[in-house]
């Protein structure tokens, strides 16, 4: 640290065992931090000073927690106090599947009604990513459009890593959707076939002898994947330019998973060509891939599902730390202003 940084014993927190990323599975409990001030420094700590309690909450009091599990749909809605109709934003995570909560949850607490999408790993969801039908999404859209809590005429869309491929492919395709905010997203189809109707986009190619090895031995794939403005790759380039939604793009410039950057360029370009509005892209050095809610430790490298062996992400942390704040910020004013 240097100078004041009174959220740097959150944010600076590492993992005790490597490859661990730190996420909130029940919402509905807060973090709790034991915190204790040694004499001296180092192992092992000499006598204790003090000692505290510290609750970090997630969901605020009056937000309400709904599970949903309509027709296909397996998602939870998080609601604002109060009557609405509130702003509508469906939320989407990515390979590691499963129904993360956390960042829906802390969203609904500035009154957005949020729906937590799962779309894989989950229940009786598929178990593995092998290929998405754009009409399970289409689902939880009209959910949310029909929703008496949720403002119309469209909704918003927020997704992360393999979440913003998919959130793309939504706005591109599926009516109801007015402003879409992509984290470290692409603008190619990647890891799974997507289909809808009687479309099929394939995904990106990926080609494994481009993985590096870092100098602490761990995997580096940001060359993996090939150039969806290439051959045969062009046909897993998502038609953003079909979508009636405004776009935003966050974009950490160190993600190490993928391009980031290269992926909101080209999806910029490729907009403009076709007379549709510029997107948003903001852009923050010394990023890198998982920019979370403010003051969730950066994750420096942990498992990826679909490598098999943990990656690097990227990021340095107290430039990521920076990003997550001004992130959110960012995120929350896109959709005050679109929806």
């Amino acid at each position: 640290f240097s100078g004041l940084e009174p959220m740097g014993l959150l944010w600076a927190l590492q993992p005790q065992k490597p490859f661990r990323r730190l996420v909130k599975r029940d919402v509905q409990s807060p973090f709790l931090l034991h915190l204790e001030v040694f004499d001296g420094h180092g192992d092992p700590p000499g006598r204790l000073l003090a000692q505290a309690q510290h609750e970090r909450a997630f969901l605020r009091d009056g937000v309400r927690r709904v599970p949903v599990r309509e027709g296909r749909i397996r998602a939870t809605l998080f609601l604002p106090p109060g009557n609405g109709p509130f702003p509508g934003v469906i939320d989407l995570y990515g390979t590691g599947g499963g129904l993360p909560e956390y960042r829906a949850c802390l969203l609904a607490n500035y009154g957005f009604a949020v729906l937590a999408l799962a779309f894989y790993g989950y229940e009786d969801l598929p178990k593995d990513m092998k290929e998405f039908h754009l009409e399970y999404f289409e689902e939880a859209v009209n959910y949310m459009l029909q929703h008496t809590q949720v403002k119309g005429p469209g909704i918003g869309l927020l997704g992360i890593s393999k979440g913003g491929d998919l959130c793309i492919s939504m706005a591109s395709f599926l009516k109801g959707i007015a402003a879409t905010a992509l984290i470290n997203g692409s603008v190619a189809n990647v890891g799974a076939v997507l289909r809808y109707k009687d479309v099929t986009i394939p995904p990106l190619g990926a080609d494994v002898k481009r993985i590096k090895v870092n100098k602490s031995g761990i995997a580096d794939i940001v060359d993996v994947l090939n150039n969806p403005l290439e051959g045969p790759d062009c046909e897993s380039f998502i038609p953003l330019e079909k979508a009636e939604s405004r776009f935003l793009f966050i974009v950490g410039q160190d993600d190490h998973n993928w391009k980031s950057e290269f992926f909101a360029v080209e999806g910029s370009k490729r907009l403009q060509a076709h007379g549709k509005e510029k997107p948003e892209i903001v852009c923050y050095p010394g990023a890198g891939h998982y920019i979370e809610p403010p003051f969730f430790p950066m994750c420096a490298a942990s498992m990826h599902l679909l490598v098999g062996k943990p990656v690097v992400w990227g990021g340095e942390p107290k430039a990521h730390c920076e990003a997550q704040i001004d992130a959110w910020q960012q995120i929350q004013a896109f959709f005050h202003k679109h929806l």
